[in-house]
């Protein structure tokens, strides 16, 4: 016999996206003064916190007239903004080109693949304003190929009103207005721009803290107000080698470079002892969130964001071979 239960049409994607699970880390918050509580975003659809993203770009692209029937949607990605926009495209009837850096994981590029994308790759050396990289690449397919919209998650005003409508207001219900520091990585800044905003509305006392990669020219900006030299990093998605229009740097009170070892140590260890597995990003998180709970004895409520799941990174940080060519196993 069945039971009642909903039924959600594919082209109705949006009604599936968002209400994560906010979960607490009880073994990563041993010996520390509270407990860590983390929201956690593999648990959207094509699994991680882009699906909110990819929906709100091209939801604001169709109702502005921007993209039509049977158009091409066209995005520069890490990787987890590529995968929900090709599955956003898949359940809509839109083609997705999505324009990558070789950097990338495979399991990244192959989950695109099975959403109908096409995947083009970049390579990682590749300064922000030569014409092979992702962004500049991505600009020329616009204007080459008819009936194409470059989404642009990067400078899209959309990626910040995605948050600040869904994700935020999601947490301070979570926490029934308990939250009293968030923290994030920076990528695009959506994140914890939209996020930061929402909550600095409600307590302006609540601290922000954005999670950079050793690397990124990010922290120093923010610190000096001068844009340094970025360098290779290998954590995917936060950091970046330019600045973003999406970045809202006025909501955040703090920026924590973490650096790529410690990220993925603590990705493997959360997936040990807590039971989820995530990426690299969530792994740098989960270590600035305790940096940050060890020198602030005053927060009691502290939430981070777990943007992805472990499956797409099994190649490279939970694989021992390349977490020792890589020098960040023994």
């Amino acid at each position: 016999m069945l039971v009642r239960q909903t039924i959600v049409p594919v082209m109705t994607n949006r009604l599936i996206i968002g209400d994560t699970p906010l979960l607490p880390l009880r073994n990563a918050s041993q010996s520390l003064p509270c407990t860590l509580y983390a929201k956690a975003e593999m648990y959207n659809p094509s699994g991680s916190i882009k699906d909110r993203l990819a929906n709100s770009l091209i939801d604001a692209a169709e109702r502005d007239g921007r993209l039509s029937p049977h158009g091409v949607v066209i995005e520069v990605t890490s990787g987890n903004t590529g995968i929900a926009v090709a599955w956003v495209c898949a359940c809509r009837g839109y083609k997705s080109i999505i324009v990558m850096s070789d950097k990338n994981s495979r399991e990244k590029q192959d989950m695109m693949k099975a959403f109908g994308a096409e995947l083009i790759l970049t390579p990682h050396t590749a300064k922000p304003d030569d014409p092979s990289s992702n962004y500049k690449t991505a600009e020329r397919l616009a204007t080459q190929i008819p009936r194409s919209f470059y989404l642009d998650q990067y400078n899209n005003p959309a990626n910040i009103d995605c948050h600040y409508c869904t994700t935020g207001p999601e947490i301070w219900e979570q926490t029934e207005g308990q939250i009293d520091c968030f923290i994030a990585g920076a990528g695009t800044g959506g994140t914890i721009s939209g996020v930061g905003r929402f909550l600095k509305e409600r307590n302006p006392a609540i601290e922000i803290v954005a999670v950079d990669s050793e690397g990124s020219i990010f922290t120093s900006y923010f610190e000096t107000g001068k844009l340094g030299v970025a360098e290779h990093y290998e954590i995917e998605g936060i950091g970046s080698d330019k600045l973003v229009g999406a970045m809202d740097f006025n909501v955040v009170d703090r920026f924590l470079p973490i650096s790529d070892k410690e990220a993925f140590l603590t990705a493997r260890e959360m997936a040990r002892t807590e039971g989820i597995f995530c990426g690299g990003s969530s792994g740098a998180v989960l270590a600035a969130t305790r940096k940050v709970v060890r020198e602030r004895q005053d927060i009691k409520c502290p939430v981070m964001i777990l943007a992805d799941s472990g499956n797409r990174y099994l190649s490279k940080i939970y694989n021992d071979s390349w977490m020792k060519e890589m020098g960040y196993l023994d």
